[in-house]
C-alpha cells in the first residue's frame, strides 16, 4: 500500500506530519490551511488526556481512557503513538489510508516521537517542524493563551528545547513569526511536493497500469 495509489483510483494523497512545541500556533496554521488547501485533511488523533471545556470530541480528539487506548494498540490501531506530558496520544492507521486512497492530503499535528515513527513506517512522509521565534516568544504565548500553571509552562519550555534538537531529521523548518508567511510557505512545499520527480514518476506507473 505505501506509496502508491490503486489502478483507477486518483493519485495517492500525500503524507504530511507537522511538529512542534505546545504554543507555537501549530492548529491555527492547520486550519487556516485547509481553508487555502482543500485537499488536506487533518487527522484527528486519540488521547488519554482530560477534555478541555472548548473541545470537541471528534473534532479536537477522540478521548478515550487508558484501557480503552491500551486495547487499541493491542488491535494494531495507530500508525504512531506516544506517551507526551504523562497521556498517551495516537493516531488512526485505517482513517488515514482511506483519507490517502482517496487522494486526501493527510497532515498528522504530532510531537518528535510519533514524527519518528511514521518516517520509520513511512519513508515517504514529509515532516515539517514549525518552531517559535524563540524560546522568550514562545512563553510569552504560552502565558497568554492561559491554559496551565507555572509548573506546566516551565516543563512545556523545557520539552521545547528538547524537540527543537530535532530538527535536523525533519525535511522543511517554519518559524512562526508572521502567520501569513507561514501559510505561504506550507502551500510552497505542497506544491513543491507534488512535482517531485519520483512522484510524478509514481503516477505515470499508476496511469499506465490502469489505461
Amino acid at each position: 500500500m505505501n506509496g502508491m495509489a490503486k489502478p483507477g483510483y486518483p493519485p495517492r494523497g500525500l503524507l504530511i506530519v507537522l511538529s512542534g512545541p505546545a504554543g507555537v500556533g501549530k492548529d491555527t496554521l492547520i486550519d487556516q490551511w485547509q481553508m487555502v488547501a482543500p485537499n488536506v485533511r487533518r487527522l484527528v488523533t486519540y488521547t488519554t488526556r482530560p477534555q478541555a471545556r472548548t473541545e470537541r470530541h471528534g473534532l479536537d480528539y477522540y478521548f478515550v481512557t487508558e484501557e480503552e487506548f491500551k486495547a487499541m494498540i493491542a488491535e494494531g490501531a495507530f500508525l504512531e503513538y506516544a506517551e507526551v506530558h504523562g497521556n498517551w496520544y495516537g493516531t488512526p492507521l485505517q482513517k488515514m489510508e482511506e483519507l490517502r486512497d482517496a487522494g486526501r492530503d493527510v497532515v498528522l499535528r504530532i510531537d518528535v516521537q510519533g514524527a519518528m515513527q511514521v518516517r520509520e513506517r513511512y519513508p515517504e512522509a514529509i515532516l515539517i517542524f514549525v518552531a517559535p521565534p524563540s524560546l522568550e516568544e514562545l512563553e510569552k504565548r504560552l502565558r497568554k493563551r492561559g491554559r496551565d500553571d507555572e509548573e506546566a509552562i516551565q516543563l512545556r519550555l523545557q520539552n521545547a528545547r528538547e524537540e527543537m534538537e530535532y530538527i535536523p531529521q525533519y525535511d522543511y523548518l517554519i518559524v512562526n513569526d508572521d502567520l501569513n508567511r507561514a501559510l505561504e510557505t506550507l502551500r510552497c512545499i505542497l506544491i513543491a511536493e507534488r512535482h517531485r520527480v519520483n512522484r510524478l514518476r509514481m503516477s505515470a506507473v499508476v496511469t499506465a497500469q490502469s489505461a
